[in-house]
């Protein structure tokens, strides 16, 4: 749109008195800043009244004002670059939105993807205004938002999409629609209650509080829930370049190549493609049944992620936000791996030969899509590819975790052929809530795992790199020593594990599996027949099962002599020694007794005399 849509803007004339529209400017150019607040001098009914470089400075400007507030907020959507860990972007518009719905926010931004613009317009702000354009034209936008009314005139067209072809909604489109509709039922029926003309003050206090609740909830899942437009296409597969299918380009947030940052997260797209509500929620539906094991494994996914199993992991080594985001990496990941299985047709009877394979593939994607294809870190007088160095431990990778989870083969047939599962010797159909729930823990422990997978040769490999531990690691593992006594710690696990654990649980026919509950990572046992395995153990393994075994043998004899002696030696103290006791002292107080009252006797009949 040219300047030619707008009418001149001049001074206001002589005497006459406009009301003054104030303005937080959120911008991380200070060159910008000053530049704006100097063309924006000229126009007496606008004033910059604050300045801010990164969301959260905004956020506390905002907090601390109450006699007067901001009337306009003007946002660069693309800043935060110089915050390793900012609050920016479309999360900043959002969470303005949330907590200010009646403040308009226009953005003024050198952005100019087209998706991302609109999920902006999508989340509530109010108008759109490219970097460059007349400072004219900006200030009659700022006045125009003022009123009440929105300005999008010049919001770039979308690229013509792609034809796709017709695949049924993923879990994550089923799992996002059902919670939106959930969030935007309640906001319809709150609102309603909020626009009560008897509403108490307290009860305003209780529904506005609501609604701020359930705004924020749905900014959570639009953040964490990509829509299907990008779902559907995230990674082109082989199988998709040979048949031709199309396929969008990969939204999953990752590292920048070269980048010594924080991982900056890339923008998502808001835009959801229309499916039908009946193909969405149909409960018979087979892939919708399939899928249940990953909405649940999802959903907590949102929950804590402290470990609680009192086992040391290799992912705890990482961030919060950074644990989130590779064990959702690696659900992604399998998700797809189930889809290319499904699609390559392979049969029931090769999942145990291509078993070890599958793993290795699921682990090389994680490791790719976590730490980016191209991502280098400089040692000494060269670059290295952290993805090429972290492949050279495929092999110790492999024998010391992938190969030892559990029951791989058996949640595979379960998704792809929904073949029954035996749990506690009792089988059970695929669809049951009993096969479903078993499946639940198996995929669980299949991504805790494999997300360990990921770190370990990350640990072995740049274990003190300040790139590294900047970018990854919790503030808790910033020193060297606390690095050298948590890869200690994993060392003491592995030994123990393979030593003693490992037989035990053998010996035990049990599986201890790494889950995930509301409040952070457990471990949980169920039973499995291993006698095979029993009789394959060697060496230490099998002596400590021979341990276990005697101290069984021995265990409760020995306790029942014990307890026998104990009654032996209870009976004799009571009953012998305790007896013999008590009639000595019987006797000696009865012969004092005597005494005494034989000298009291005496001493009366010589009186008497």
């Amino acid at each position: 749109m040219n300047s030619s849509s707008f009418p001149p803007i001049s001074l206001l004339p002589y005497g006459r008195e406009a009301a003054l529209t104030r303005l937080l400017l959120i911008d991380d150019d200070p060159i910008f800043r000053l530049g704006l607040r100097t063309a924006l001098a000229d126009f007496p009914d606008l004033e910059i009244v604050a300045e801010a470089e990164t969301g959260t400075e905004a956020l506390e400007i905002l907090g601390s004002w109450q006699l007067e507030p901001v009337d306009v907020i003007v946002v660069e959507l693309a800043g935060g670059r110089s915050d390793p860990n900012p609050l920016s972007g479309l999360s900043l518009c959002q969470r303005l939105k949330s907590e200010y719905p009646n403040l308009p926010v226009l953005l003024l931004t050198s952005q100019s993807e087209p998706l991302l613009l609109r999920a902006a317009q999508e989340s509530g702000i109010n108008g759109y205004c490219p970097k460059g354009v007349a400072i004219a034209e900006l200030v009659q936008v700022i006045r125009q938002l003022v009123s009440g009314q929105a300005y999008w005139s010049m919001l770039p067209e979308l690229p013509p999409a792609k034809p796709q072809s017709v695949r049924p909604p993923s879990w994550h489109h089923k799992l996002r629609s059902y919670g939106l509709r959930q969030i935007e039922d309640t906001l319809a029926s709150v609102t309603q209650e909020l626009q009560q003309p008897t509403l108490s003050n307290l009860d305003w206090l209780f529904w506005s509080g609501r609604r701020r609740e359930l705004l924020a909830a749905r900014w959570v899942v639009n953040q964490l829930l990509p829509t299907d437009v990008i779902v559907m296409g995230e990674r082109e597969t082989d199988a998709n370049r040979k048949t031709g299918r199309n396929s969008l380009p990969h939204p999953r947030t990752r590292l920048r190549p070269h980048s010594n940052s924080e991982a900056i997260l890339t923008p998502r797209s808001a835009i959801t493609p229309s499916v039908p509500d009946s193909l969405a929620s149909n409960p018979q539906d087979s892939t919708s049944q399939q899928a249940r094991p990953f909405d649940v494994t999802l959903a907590k996914l949102q929950s804590g992620l402290s470990n609680l199993s009192g086992v040391p992991l290799e992912i705890d080594i990482l961030a919060a936000e950074k644990k989130r985001d590779l064990l959702y990496i690696v659900l992604q990941k399998l998700e797809e791996t189930l889809e290319e299985l499904r699609f390559s047709q392979v049969t029931m009877d090769q999942l145990p030969q291509k078993r070890s394979q599958i793993l290795l593939d699921l682990w090389q994607t994680s490791v790719t899509d976590f730490f980016g294809k191209y991502y280098t870190l400089p040692m000494g007088n060269q670059d290295l590819e952290v993805v090429n160095v972290l492949f050279g431990y495929a092999g110790i990778v492999q024998n010391s975790i992938l190969d030892k989870i559990p029951l791989m083969v058996e949640f595979l047939s379960q998704q792809l052929f929904e073949t029954p599962l035996m749990i506690d010797n009792v089988s059970y159909s695929a669809q049951t809530p009993e096969a479903l729930s078993q499946s639940e823990l198996l995929l669980q422990n299949l991504m805790i795992q494999a997300a360990n997978a990921v770190i370990q040769p990350l640990l072995n490999e740049f274990p003190d790199s300040e790139i590294i531990k900047q970018s990854f690691y919790d503030r808790e593992f910033i020193s060297s020593r606390e690095i050298a006594k948590f890869r200690n710690d994993l060392s003491w696990r592995y030994r123990l594990a393979q030593w003693l654990e490992e037989p035990k649980a053998i010996f035990e026919s049990r599986y201890n599996l790494f889950v995930l509950s509301d409040t952070g990572i457990k471990q949980v046992s169920i039973y499995v027949p291993r006698g095979q395995e029993l009789e394959q153990l060697q060496g230490i393994q099998l002596a400590v099962t021979i341990a276990f075994e005697a101290r069984d043998a021995i265990a409760p004899r020995l306790r029942s002599t014990v307890a026998w002696a104990g009654k032996g030696v209870v009976y004799v103290l009571t009953q012998v020694i305790g007896r013999s006791i008590g009639l000595v002292v019987r006797g000696v107080i009865q012969g004092i007794g005597n005494t005494l009252q034989d000298a009291r006797f005496g001493k009366n009949s010589e009186r008497g005399k």
